[in-house]
């Protein structure tokens, strides 16, 4: 079998054009102040949880795993009576994003068996790189083959250890962080290493590279609402640059994107912040059982459970039931059976998640 050739990092010619340098600057100011506007969140874990769902939701459907956002927020309770393929895959995804995350902020760097590890969560087997040979990436459509990666395991290894080298020292390229994220993807995608999960791992590696760079604080820009958006013209700019050896188009095509998804992710996030502060001020003043612990909760977990408020707030589980069911009675949760169990939907949250697609 035929592969195509795969050109070894870095890239010797300079692909910073003055286009790409243009489109720079806007991106670097929308991320700039996304990172701002991240603290103004009281917890972390509500904007990766919230907007981790979403992503890994968009992700998984750029490789035709579809999945409502009901669904999604269910699994995540672990009820009985509910039982969904799809959304299971959805919350691997945000357990390999959190591996992930938390991996970088140990080690600030990103290796293969980092990746290795991401790419198991996310596809809960330990397969590791492709040792047999046979994969081709193919038109959906005709079923025709579009290229062809690297078959040989030692040759995937090869190319695999050249870009965790790129990704980790900075001494051996100057181009600008975002645009050496384009072209680790590109490489990425191209080398294929994995059997399964190669698209979703390779998104997740472009977040927390900008982690990884200080270009955002927390794991919370995704591209995939952006891809989903685009997915033809995605796909298609990656062949070209298989076919041609130009970058450019490429490179111009994710920084429009991460521009335009850090906007969006302003906007969501302040009315995010909008309507944490509008249900403080109701529990503070009308509830004595208020606490931030309980509020953090009601913006983790858009669908909570009894369960949790137990485990967030150290109570009891009637007292936790006690709270919820309070907070049902008086309209700021919505309170729903499944099988034995109940769950409360914080559905403002709900709301503003769902109009995100």
């Amino acid at each position: 079998m035929k592969t195509d050739e795969i050109i070894k990092l870095p890239v010797e010619r300079d692909v910073e054009s003055k286009s790409i340098l243009k489109k720079l600057t806007h991106a670097h100011r929308a991320l700039a102040e996304l990172k701002g506007i991240i603290f103004s969140i009281p917890n972390e874990n509500i904007l990766i949880n919230t907007l981790g769902l979403q992503e890994a939701k968009d992700s998984s459907a750029i490789e035709n795993i579809i999945t409502t956002h009901d669904d999604i927020f269910k699994s995540e309770l672990n009820l009985e009576g509910f039982k969904s393929p799809n959304a299971k895959e959805i919350q691997n995804y945000i357990s390999a994003l959190k591996l992930g995350y938390g991996l970088i902020s140990k080690n600030k760097i990103l290796t293969n068996n980092d990746i290795i590890a991401i790419q198991s969560e996310l596809e809960k087997n330990n397969a590791g790189f492709r040792k047999v040979p046979g994969t081709t990436l193919k038109n959906a459509a005709t079923g025709e083959v579009v290229y062809t990666p690297p078959q040989d395991y030692k040759k995937i290894q090869e190319l695999m250890s050249n870009l965790a080298q790129f990704i980790n020292d900075k001494k051996i390229c100057d181009f600008d962080p975002l645009v050496k994220m384009a072209i680790i993807h590109y490489q990425f995608e191209s080398i294929h290493p994995f059997y399964d999960g190669n698209g979703r791992t390779g998104r997740i590696i472009n977040v927390l590279y900008l982690v990884m760079n200080n270009l955002i604080d927390l794991p919370i820009l995704y591209l995939s609402r952006y891809i989903i958006e685009s997915k033809g013209e995605y796909y298609s700019l990656l062949q070209d640059v298989r076919d041609s050896g130009s970058f450019e188009n490429w490179i111009l095509y994710l920084l429009n994107g991460i521009e335009k998804i850090a906007l969006e992710t302003i906007i969501v996030i302040g009315k995010m912040r909008e309507l944490i502060f509008e249900y403080k001020y109701l529990l503070r003043n009308n509830y004595k059982f208020y606490s931030q612990d309980l509020l953090n909760n009601l913006f983790k977990h858009p669908y909570t459970k009894i369960e949790f408020i137990e485990k967030d707030l150290n109570v009891s589980r009637i007292t936790a039931a006690k709270y919820l069911n309070r907070l049902a009675n008086d309209g700021l949760l919505v309170k729903k059976k499944l099988g034995t169990g109940n769950y409360y939907i914080n559905y403002k949250l709900v709301e503003l998640l769902t109009q995100m697609t």
